[in-house]
């Protein structure tokens, strides 16, 4: 086991060496563990995800029980619609911090787009809603 520093563990992740999977919140895209989760004994968790090319999303209102959600845009670009704000357009280099429980969704997204999210805790809820 590795050593805890303030109950984090030292962890690295190379694009070369941890693959793309489709187990994930949605079908329509594919996430790449960065190791924070286990680092942080599930009080964190990044990864990257990316789109799967031809696949579209179903534009449905959820909300997540958790403490902190962001997303950077990497590549390409998503349109999401949050409660209140309306709908905004993500592309490379933009990034949102979606305050727990605020009702969103994905409308849509390009086929090469690819994103960093980072979340408190690892493992939360997601319960599909109504539009606000």
């Amino acid at each position: 086991m590795n050593k805890l520093f303030k109950n984090q563990a030292f962890t690295i992740s190379h694009a070369d060496s941890s693959a793309f999977e489709g187990a994930g919140l949605r079908p329509f895209f594919e996430y790449r563990q960065l190791g924070i989760r286990e680092a942080t004994g599930g009080r964190y968790a990044a990864h990257v995800i990316r789109a799967v090319p031809g696949m579209e999303s179903p534009a449905t209102w959820h909300t997540h029980d958790l403490d902190f959600q962001m997303v950077y845009v990497l590549k390409g670009w998503v349109v999401f619609e949050y409660e209140g704000e309306g709908e905004h357009v993500l592309r490379a280099g933009s990034a949102v911090l979606q305050p727990p429980g605020i009702r969103h969704r994905e409308v849509r997204h390009s086929d090469d787009l690819e994103l960093i999210e980072i979340v408190s805790p690892a493992e939360f809820d997601t319960h599909e809603a109504e539009a606000p």
